[in-house]
C-alpha cells in the first residue's frame, strides 16, 4: 500500500466520482463575526446538511442537500449555544433540497446549472460546497503556486502536497491570499471617488483576507476519494493598525465522507438553466441595507406607511428614530418599480410636507429608475428648477454608473429644455463626466467611446472658437479622468505645436487642470507633458505654475524633480521660481505614505537650489502644503494652498485651496475651491495700474480706481471665475462677467428689494408659523465580499440625520407701516416702535452605523457599532426697538424644556435576525456588562496575539454625573456619563471604543426663586441710564492709581542702542502734515488725567450702556451693566462693568488715553471696586538706534494666583520655542512685573524684534517681511492717510 501512496504522490490523480454511485458527505458551514477574544459577543450563522453527489456522465454531476438546518448565533462566545432558525429552514427547505448540476473535470468546476426556482442566495450556498471540490492538482509538483478560480474570484493560491504512509492517505493543503487576486469578486458602494493608498498598507493593512483548505485524500478503486476537507477563512478588519486589535469574520467548512449509496440523485422535473460558473453571484444584498431587515410584501403600502410616520412624527421636534426611518424609506424605494414611484408621487406631490420628504429620499435611492423619474418629472414641469438641481446632483452621485445610466444622463444633457438653461446644462454635463469616472472604477477596461460625444463637442467648439463650450468640455473630461482624453486635451495645451496659444489664458489653464484625474491613473503619461509646460519660458507664467501643480500631483521621480530644480537655476521669472521653490520645499515636509517618494525627491532637489529663495516675499507666487499622518491609527489629513500672483497688479491671478483625508488605507480629495481673476487681471494690465515703474502704493491706488470703473471693462470675457470640487469631482463653477453685474445691480437697487421688504414686514405683522424638516443620508459606504461558505459579508458605514424646527414669529409695529413702504421717510422710521416675539424649537437627530457581518435578504448576522445624537434647543425671545428713544431690549422667556436637551450614545452589538421572524431580533452587547464587572481570570482574556501582554483587571462601568448651577439665573445643567469598554483585554484604541458609552445633558431650574425672564437692554447717549443702574454706578470709582515704573534698560550684546522716545515734534505722521501737539500731549501723564476725573461717569454722559439682568419673582436685582464713556478733550475712553446686585462691589474697569500722537496707555483693573488686580499697557513709537521703532510695555501690580502659576509653567517652554523660531536668548534679570516688546524697522522689508521678560531677553534681527511697511527712516509715513479712510480711498481713486 505504501507503494500506492508514493505513486499517488508522484502522479496524483484528481478526485473522481463513479457514475453508478452516490457519495454521501456530512457538511457543516459556520460563519462568525466579532473580536477573536473569548468572553465577548459574536454573531453568525451555521448550516448543517448532508451532501449527495452523483455523476450523470463523465463530466456532469448532480449535487443535492439533504436535511438542511440553519442555525443563528448572537451571544457570548463560546459559552452561548447556536439557536435553530426553524422557520427560516422550513421556508427554504424545498429550495435548498433542489438538486443542482455542475460540470467537473480534472478537479475543476465548470458551469453551474439550476432551475429558475433556485434563488441566487441559495445557489451561492451550493457554490460554497463546490468551492471545496475545486482542486488544481499537478502530477509533477508537490509545491507550487498559481492563480486559481474560485467562488471569490481568481486569486493567488499555494499548494502543498504531502504523504502520510502510516495513515495511508495524502494531505493536500491549499492556501489563498484573497488580497492578491487577478479578479476579485466584490461590490463597492460609495467608494468610487476614493483612491487606494497602496503605500499606506505596505506595512500595515486594515483588511487582511486569507483562506486555508486542508484535504485528506485516500485511494479508491476509481482513483482518489476526498475523505475529509476542512476550510478556514479569516477576514480581519480594523480602521486602525491591526496590531492594536481587529474585528474578524471567520468562515469554517467541514466536508466529511460518510458512505456510498446506490440510489442516484434525481433532478427535478424542470429546465436546468445555465447560472454562471463557480464564481459568486450577487443577489438583492446590494439593495438590502445591513442595519435592518424588512420583509417587503407590498412596497407601495409600506412606503406610504413610513412616509406618514416621518411626516407626522417630525413636526414639533425630530423623532429619535427619524434617521433610521429615513433609511428604511430609501430601502423600500430601492425595491420599488417605476410604476410604484409614479403612483406615490401622484398621491403626494400636492402635499408640501410629503413632497419634501419624497424629494429628499428619492435621490439617495441610487437606482437608474430614480434618474429616469427625475428627468421625466422635470421635463413634464412637475419639478421646479431648484428641486430638479438638488435632486439631480445627489442622484448622479448616488446612482450605479452602468452603461444605461450613462446614456440616460447623456440624453438629458442634450435635451433642448436643459440646453436653454446654461447653468443647468453645466450641472448635468459635469455629472455626466462623474458618471463615466465611477463606471471606469467599477470596470477598469471601460471603453473610450463613452467620451466620444464630449470629444466631438470639444472639437466642434474649438473650430468655432466657442470659448464657453470648450471650457465646459474640458471640465467634463477632467471629471471623467479617462486616459483616452489626453490626446484631445493636448490639442488645447499651449506650446505643444498646437494652435492653443491663441486661445484665452483661462482655456489653457482649464486644459492643464483637466489632466489631474488622468495623472492619478496614468502618471507616466502626464509627467512629461506637465514638465515640458513648466520649462517652456515662452508661455504665460500662470500656465507654467498650474502645470507645476499637475506635475507634482502626478508624483514625479527624483530625476524629473531634479531636472526641474536644475532648470530653475537659470529661470528669469521670479513668480515661477518662487512658486516652484515653495512647492518643492513644502513637499520635503510631507509625511503621508503615498507622497513619501515625492518627498524624498523634493529633499534631493531642494539641495540643488539656492537658499536665498527662502527670502522671497509673499508678493511672489507661492505654493504651500502641510499634512499630518498617524501611522498606528492609519488616519491623516493634508491641505494645500496655491497663490498665483502677478507682478503687474496687486490682485492675485488665482487662489486654490484643497483638503485631503486618509483613513484605513484609502485617500480622497475631500474639498477643493478655486478662484481666478483672469478678466480683471487683463483689464488691469491695460490700465495705468500695470505700470512697472511705480511703487506698490501707487499700484494700489490705480487698481482701486480701475475697479470702480467696471463699466469700462470688456464685454467678451469673464471678469472672474470660481469652481468647487467634492471628492475630486467638479460639481459647480461660475463665471462672473460684466453682463451679470449689470443684471444684478437693478435687482439690488430696483423695486424688487422693496417689494420683498414689504412682503416680509406684512408677513411678520400677520404672524409667521413655519415647520420644516430636512433629512440627509450623509454617508453610505459599503464593501460586499463573498465568503467561502457562499454567504456574503459586508463592511459598511451609514450616517443619516434629520433636522426639524417649528418657528413662530409675530411682530407688532407702532404706528403701523404705511401701505406704500417705499414712501416711508427716515423720520417716520425713527418714530417707529417695533416689538417682535419669536419662539423656535430646533432639533437634530443623527444616527450612524458601522457594520461587519452577513447581510442577505433572508438573514443578517453582524457585529455593529451604533451611535446616536439627539439635540433639542427650544427658545422663546421678545425684542423691542424704540428708535426714537434709542432703546433696544431683548428678553429671553422661560420655555418648556425636554428631559434631555442633548443625548449621545455609542454601543457595539452582536445582532442576528431572519426574514421569517423579523420581530424576533436577537441583540447582545459586544462587551457584556456582567463580564466587565465579574470577569474571569485575567488569563481567560489574554490575547492570543500578544501572550506576553500583562493582563489588566476588569474595571466596573464608569458612571458619573456632573452638575453646574449658573448663579443669578437659577439654572442648573447636568451631564450624566456612562461608559464601559473592553480595555481590560488590551490597552489599545479599538478596545477602548467597543462597549457602551453615553452622555446626556439636562437643564432644569435650580433651587431658589424662579426667574421670570432674562433681559439684555441697550441704551444710547440720547437717553440716561435707569435709576437703578445709576445708583450702582455712582458708587463705583476708578482703580487706585499707581505710578508706572520706567523700564530698566539692560544693555546686552543683542541691543546696540536703547529705545528713545520721539521728541514732541517728531512722531509718525505724513509728510507735510501739521506737527502741532494737542492738549493731550506726552507732557500730560496718564496718572494726572485719571486724577482729574477718576470716574468719567461723574463728568460726561455714557456713549452707550448695555444692561444684562435676570428678572426674578422676588424682584431682586441681578445682573451686570456695561457703560462706555469718552472724554474728547483728554482723548480718554473708559469702560466700566458693574454688578447691579445689592452688596456686590465687584467691578471691571478699563481705562485708556491717547497721550500724544505717538503714545497710548491703557489700564485694566478688576476686583472689589477695581482695587484688587491691575494691569497697565503702554504703546509708543520711537527710535532704536537710528531706526523707527515701536515699543509695547505690559506692567502689573497684582495678578490672580492662577495666572501666575500658568505663566511660570509656560515660561519653561519659551527657550525651546525661541530656539526653534530663530531667536537668540540671554539670561538677564529683567523686571519681575514687566514685559517689554520692541520692534524696529531697519528698512521697509525687515524687522528687528527684542523682547524682555522676567529672567531673559529674546532677540532676532533682520526678520524678512512679506510686504513693505510704508514707514520712512525718519519715522514718517510714506503715504498720506486722512482721518476718514473712505475719503482717502475716494480721493486717490479720482486722481489721474
Amino acid at each position: 500500500m505504501r507503494a500506492v501512496v508514493l505513486a499517488l504522490t508522484v502522479a496524483l490523480v484528481v478526485p473522481e466520482f463513479a457514475p453508478d454511485k452516490t457519495y454521501v458527505y456530512n457538511y457543516e458551514a459556520l460563519l462568525l463575526g466579532g473580536l477573536p477574544q473569548e468572553g465577548l459577543a459574536r454573531a453568525g450563522i451555521k448550516l448543517n446538511s448532508k451532501v449527495h453527489l452523483s455523476a450523470i456522465n463523465e463530466n456532469t454531476f448532480l449535487m443535492k442537500l439533504m436535511d438542511p438546518l440553519i442555525h443563528e448565533y448572537a451571544g457570548i462566545w463560546p459559552k452561548d449555544p447556536f439557536v435553530p432558525a426553524t422557520k427560516l429552514t422550513s421556508a427554504l427547505a424545498a429550495q435548498l433540497q433542489i438538486p443542482i448540476k455542475f460540470e467537473y473535470a480534472n478537479g475543476v468546476v465548470g458551469k453551474v446549472f439550476a432551475p429558475a426556482g433556485v434563488s441566487p442566495t441559495v445557489l451561492n450556498l451550493h457554490r460554497g460546497i463546490l468551492n471545496i471540490l475545486q482542486l488544481n492538482l499537478k502530477k509533477t509538483q508537490n509545491i507550487y503556486e498559481l492563480q486559481e478560480d474560485g467562488a471569490q474570484g481568481v486569486c493567488r493560491t499555494h499548494y502543498v502536497i504531502s504523504e502520510d504512509p502510516k495513515a495511508n492517505h495524502i494531505t493536500v493543503t491549499k492556501s489563498k491570499d484573497l488580497s492578491h487576486c487577478q479578479e476579485r469578486i466584490m461590490k463597492d458602494v460609495g467608494l468610487a471617488y476614493t483612491e487606494r493608498c497602496a503605500e499606506c498598507t505596505e506595512r500595515i493593512k486594515s483588511l487582511i483576507e486569507t483562506a486555508t483548505y486542508n484535504y485528506i485524500m485516500k485511494p479508491a478503486s476509481a482513483g482518489v476519494l476526498i475523505a475529509e476537507a476542512t476550510v478556514q477563512e479569516v477576514h480581519q478588519f480594523s480602521p486602525f493598525n491591526e496590531i492594536h486589535g481587529a474585528a474578524q469574520m471567520e468562515a469554517k467548512q467541514t466536508l466529511a465522507f460518510v458512505e456510498i449509496e446506490k440510489t442516484p440523485v434525481v433532478p427535478i422535473n424542470a429546465d436546468y438553466l445555465a447560472r454562471g460558473s463557480l464564481q459568486y453571484e450577487f443577489a438583492t444584498e446590494i439593495l438590502q441595507t445591513p442595519i435592518h431587515l424588512m420583509k417587503i410584501s407590498d412596497a407601495p403600502a409600506q412606503i406610504i406607511e413610513v412616509l406618514k410616520h416621518l411626516v407626522e412624527n417630525n413636526v414639533d421636534m425630530v423623532h429619535e428614530d427619524a434617521p433610521l426611518k429615513f433609511v428604511q424609506l430609501i430601502q423600500l424605494l430601492r425595491f420599488s418599480t417605476m410604476e410604484n414611484i409614479e403612483a406615490i408621487w401622484a398621491q403626494f406631490k400636492d402635499k408640501p410636507a410629503y413632497r419634501r420628504w419624497l424629494l429628499d429620499a428619492l435621490p439617495s435611492v441610487g437606482t437608474p429608475v430614480i434618474v429616469k423619474f427625475i428627468k421625466e418629472k422635470f421635463l413634464a414641469g412637475e419639478l421646479t428648477l431648484p428641486e430638479f438641481i438638488q435632486a439631480l446632483v445627489v442622484a448622479l452621485q448616488m446612482v450605479t454608473a452602468d452603461l444605461d445610466t450613462i446614456q440616460l444622463t447623456a440624453s438629458l444633457a442634450m435635451h433642448e429644455k436643459i440646453a436653454k438653461i446654461p447653468a443647468l446644462r453645466e450641472v448635468v454635463m459635469l455629472g455626466y463626466g462623474s458618471m463615466i469616472a465611477k463606471h471606469c472604477v467599477a470596470v477598469p477596461t471601460c471603453s473610450a467611446e463613452l467620451l466620444g460625444p464630449i470629444h466631438e463637442i470639444a472639437a466642434e467648439a474649438t473650430s468655432k472658437n466657442n470659448i464657453p463650450e470648450i471650457t465646459l468640455a474640458l471640465k467634463v473630461l477632467g471629471n471623467a479622468g479617462h486616459p483616452a482624453s489626453l490626446k484631445p486635451i493636448m490639442k488645447l495645451l499651449p506650446g505643444l505645436r498646437t494652435a492653443a496659444t491663441s486661445l484665452p489664458l483661462s482655456v489653457q489653464v482649464d486644459a492643464i487642470l483637466a489632466m489631474r484625474n488622468i495623472a492619478k491613473k496614468e502618471p507616466k503619461l502626464v509627467q512629461p507633458v506637465a514638465l515640458q509646460l513648466v520649462l517652456d519660458r515662452a508661455l504665460h507664467p500662470e500656465v507654467r505654475m498650474v502645470a507645476c501643480i499637475v506635475l507634482f500631483e502626478a508624483k514625479p521621480s527624483v530625476a524629473l524633480v531634479s531636472s526641474l530644480a536644475g532648470a530653475l537655476k537659470t529661470e528669469t521669472n521670479m513668480h515661477v521660481v518662487s512658486f516652484a521653490y515653495s512647492h518643492i520645499k513644502s513637499l520635503t515636509r510631507i509625511t503621508a505614505p503615498d507622497m513619501a517618494a515625492v518627498a524624498g525627491a523634493a529633499n534631493v532637489a531642494i539641495k540643488l537650489m539656492s537658499r536665498k529663495l527662502d527670502r522671497l516675499s509673499f508678493r511672489f507666487s507661492r505654493a504651500l502644503q502641510w499634512d499630518f499622518y498617524h501611522t498606528p491609527l492609519m488616519v491623516g489629513a493634508a491641505g494645500s494652498a496655491y497663490m498665483i500672483n502677478d507682478a503687474a497688479t496687486i490682485l492675485p491671478r488665482a487662489v486654490v485651496a484643497k483638503t485631503r483625508a486618509y483613513l484605513a488605507g484609502a485617500a480622497a480629495d475631500v474639498l477643493e475651491i478655486g478662484l481666478r481673476t483672469e478678466g480683471i487681471q487683463e483689464a488691469l494690465l491695460k490700465s495705468p495700474a500695470a505700470d512697472e515703474s511705480v511703487d506698490r502704493i501707487t499700484k494700489i491706488k490705480r487698481t482701486l480706481r480701475a475697479l470702480t470703473n467696471w463699466k469700462d471693462l470688456p464685454n467678451n470675457q469673464p471678469l472672474a471665475s470660481a469652481y468647487i470640487k467634492l471628492l475630486g469631482q467638479e460639481v459647480a463653477f461660475v463665471k462672473i462677467d460684466k453682463t451679470i453685474i449689470e443684471e444684478a445691480i437693478p435687482l439690488a437697487t430696483g423695486p424688487k428689494p422693496r417689494q420683498l421688504l414689504k412682503a416680509a414686514l406684512k408677513a411678520l405683522q400677520e404672524g409667521i408659523a413655519l415647520q420644516y424638516a430636512k433629512p440627509l443620508l450623509a454617508a453610505e459606504v459599503r464593501r460586499i465580499l463573498p465568503t467561502a461558505v457562499g454567504v456574503p459579508m459586508e463592511l459598511s458605514l451609514y450616517t443619516a440625520a434629520v433636522a426639524a424646527a417649528r418657528v413662530n414669529v409675530q411682530a407688532t409695529i407702532t404706528p403701523p407701516l404705511p401701505e406704500e413702504i417705499e414712501t416711508m421717510t427716515l423720520e417716520q422710521l425713527k418714530k417707529t416702535d417695533v416689538q417682535l416675539q419669536a419662539e423656535a424649537r430646533p432639533s437634530i437627530a443623527l444616527q450612524t452605523f458601522a457594520v461587519m457581518g452577513v447581510n442577505t435578504a433572508l438573514i443578517q448576522a453582524a457585529v455593529m457599532a451604533r451611535g446616536k445624537i439627539r439635540t433639542i434647543t427650544p427658545g422663546k425671545v421678545t425684542a423691542r426697538a424704540d428708535i426714537l428713544k434709542g432703546n433696544y431690549k431683548v428678553e429671553a422667556l422661560p420655555v418648556e424644556v425636554p428631559e434631555h436637551i442633548a443625548a449621545m450614545s455609542f454601543e457595539t452589538l452582536a445582532v442576528v435576525r431572519n426574514i421569517e421572524e423579523p420581530t424576533a431580533e436577537r441583540t447582545v452587547p459586544l462587551v457584556p456588562e456582567l463580564a466587565v464587572q465579574n470577569s474571569q481570570t485575567p488569563a481567560d482574556y489574554l490575547s492570543s496575539e500578544n501572550p506576553d501582554e500583562v493582563p489588566v483587571r476588569a474595571p466596573a462601568p464608569f458612571d458619573k454625573t456632573l452638575c453646574l448651577a449658573v448663579p443669578y439665573i437659577e439654572i442648573k445643567g447636568c451631564v450624566e456619563l456612562h461608559s464601559h469598554n473592553a480595555a481590560f483585554i488590551r490597552n489599545a484604541p479599538l478596545f477602548y471604543i467597543i462597549g457602551q458609552h453615553s452622555a446626556r445633558a439636562t437643564v432644569a431650574r435650580a433651587e431658589g426663586p424662579a426667574v421670570e425672564r432674562l433681559e439684555l437692554e441697550t441704551e444710547d447717549k440720547n437717553r440716561p441710564v435707569s435709576s437703578e443702574s445709576s445708583s450702582s454706578r455712582s458708587s463705583s470709582s476708578s482703580s487706585s492709581s499707581s505710578s508706572m515704573s520706567s523700564s530698566r534698560v539692560t544693555k546686552t550684546a543683542t541691543i546696540m542702542e536703547p529705545f528713545r522716545k520721539f521728541h514732541k515734534d517728531r512722531y509718525l505722521a505724513p509728510h507735510g502734515a501739521s506737527k502741532k501737539v494737542s492738549s493731550g500731549s506726552s507732557a500730560s501723564s496718564f496718572q494726572r488725567i485719571q486724577k482729574q476725573a477718576k470716574f468719567l461717569g461723574n463728568a460726561v454722559p455714557p456713549v452707550f450702556a448695555v444692561i444684562a439682568r435676570a428678572v426674578r419673582v422676588d424682584h431682586k436685582l441681578l445682573g451686570y451693566q456695561l457703560a462706555a464713556y469718552f472724554d474728547k478733550p483728554t482723548a480718554r475712553v473708559q469702560l466700566v462693568v458693574t454688578s447691579i446686585a445689592e452688596n456686590d462691589n465687584q467691578k471691571i474697569c478699563m481705562d485708556g488715553a491717547l497721550l500724544s500722537k505717538h503714545k497710548v496707555t491703557a489700564k485694566l483693573a478688576w476686583g472689589p471696586e477695581c482695587q484688587q488686580y491691575a494691569v497697565t499697557a503702554k504703546a509708543e513709537a520711537g527710535v532704536l538706534g537710528e531706526f523707527p521703532a515701536a515699543r509695547l510695555e505690559l506692567e502689573w501690580e497684582r495678578l490672580p494666583i492662577t495666572v501666575t502659576t500658568y505663566a511660570k509653567k509656560l515660561s519653561k517652554h519659551i527657550p525651546m520655542a525661541a530656539f526653534q523660531a530663530g531667536f537668540r536668548l540671554e539670561r538677564v534679570m529683567n523686571s519681575e512685573k514687566e514685559i517689554e516688546l520692541t520692534a524696529a524697522l531697519p528698512n521697509q522689508r525687515s524687522l528687528n524684534v527684542i523682547a524682555r521678560i522676567p529672567e531673559m531677553t529674546l532677540s532676532r534681527m533682520a526678520i524678512p517681511l512679506p510686504f513693505a511697511i510704508p514707514i520712512n527712516q525718519d519715522g514718517s509715513l510714506s503715504i498720506q492717510i486722512d482721518e476718514d479712510i473712505l475719503s482717502w480711498i475716494q480721493k486717490h481713486i479720482k486722481e489721474e
